[in-house]
């Protein structure tokens, strides 16, 4: 009778086991929201001119830094840059003015819609895009801050602190007039010492263009919790 119900209770862990990794491997192929107040980011990444940029030495100098995941090739995208709606150029000009670092990612792979620095260069050059536009074909960057969307944007804090994760406003679709900047909003929550609300929201786009997942190796970056995120 005891070895049946060890036997028994041992199944039911093995299919408890299963069953939490399958919630796990479920929510990974899925896509996880990364959590505003995690920290212990840092990357360096070459813009489309073969000029390096590490996020450490921005958030080391007391700089707020935006990442903006692009694709100049994403309809959504294309959005803000060539149709009607503002968000994308007044946060811009915003960030501009209180000396805010604003960087773009691409983390299309090679062959990928929207990959390659002269696709970016061009496009910037026609729709006047000025900030660094930072290639991570690897997407190595882009899956450390559980990037899915083209536009999704993330905000940096002076500690290395994520404050933001989400659209630059609530629009779908071009010609939506939107009712919030969620990155001003966020910004000027920051400036003023406040908790950053809301710190996550929607974010609809294309996907982003990653290529093939290659194994973690040792010592790849992880986020920490960190505590008190203004």
């Amino acid at each position: 009778m005891i070895r049946k119900l060890i036997a028994g209770l041992a199944v039911i862990a093995i299919a408890a086991a299963a069953i939490q990794t399958t919630g796990a491997n479920r929510a990974e192929a899925q896509g996880m929201d990364l959590q505003p107040g995690t920290s212990g980011y840092d990357f360096t990444l070459m813009d489309t001119q073969g000029n390096s940029h590490d996020l450490s030495d921005y958030t080391a100098d007391g700089k707020v830094v935006v990442l903006e995941w692009f694709n100049p090739g994403c309809p959504f995208v294309k959005k803000y840059y060539e149709g009607s709606n503002p968000s994308m150029k007044a946060a811009k000009a915003f960030a501009a003015e209180n000396d805010v670092v604003w960087l773009a990612v691409n983390s299309g792979a090679p062959g990928k819609q929207g990959h390659g620095a002269d696709t970016n260069n061009q496009y910037a050059a026609e729709h006047g895009i000025n900030n660094p536009i930072l290639l991570d074909e690897s997407g190595e960057v882009g899956r450390m801050f559980g990037a899915q969307n083209t536009p999704q944007l993330f905000i940096i804090s002076e500690e290395g602190v994520l404050l933001f994760n989400g659209g630059v406003d609530e629009a779908k679709m071009d010609g939506e007039v939107p009712q919030h900047n969620y990155v001003i909003d966020a910004l000027t929550q920051h400036m003023a010492g406040k908790d950053v609300d809301p710190s996550i929201t929607a974010h609809v786009g294309c996907s982003v263009k990653y290529g093939e997942k290659k194994p973690a190796a040792e010592g790849d970056m992880q986020p920490k919790n960190a505590q008190g995120a203004r």
